[in-house]
């Protein structure tokens, strides 16, 4: 279920996104929100991937880019959690 846009605000995305990993691009689902660090002047955008089995041969620490409706952006996965979702974050400019 994807919150409408006028629901959320301008640090989170929730819905579809595309993951491309290299030559490989992957449709997602995701969550992810972020906030302005003013120890480093950036903004840090960061959540989760719906657990998929696309994903089931990706490892810890690819780096991509991942395109929602509202950008593009690039990102970096790291841990899985018990579900099987990717955590990933990116700073600077989010893809949302």
């Amino acid at each position: 279920m994807t919150i409408a846009d006028e629901e959320l605000p301008d640090d989170e995305y929730v819905g579809p996104a595309t993951l491309t990993l290299e030559a490989r691009e992957v449709p997602v689902e995701v969550t992810l929100r972020g906030a302005f660090q003013p120890i480093d002047g950036r903004f840090h955008w960061y959540g989760r991937i719906a657990a998929t089995e696309a994903l089931a041969d990706v490892r810890s620490g690819a780096a991509g880019t991942l395109t929602t409706p509202r950008g593009t952006a690039a990102d970096k996965l790291s841990d899985v959690d018990p579900w099987g979702r990717f955590r990933v974050t990116g700073t600077g400019r989010p893809p949302f």
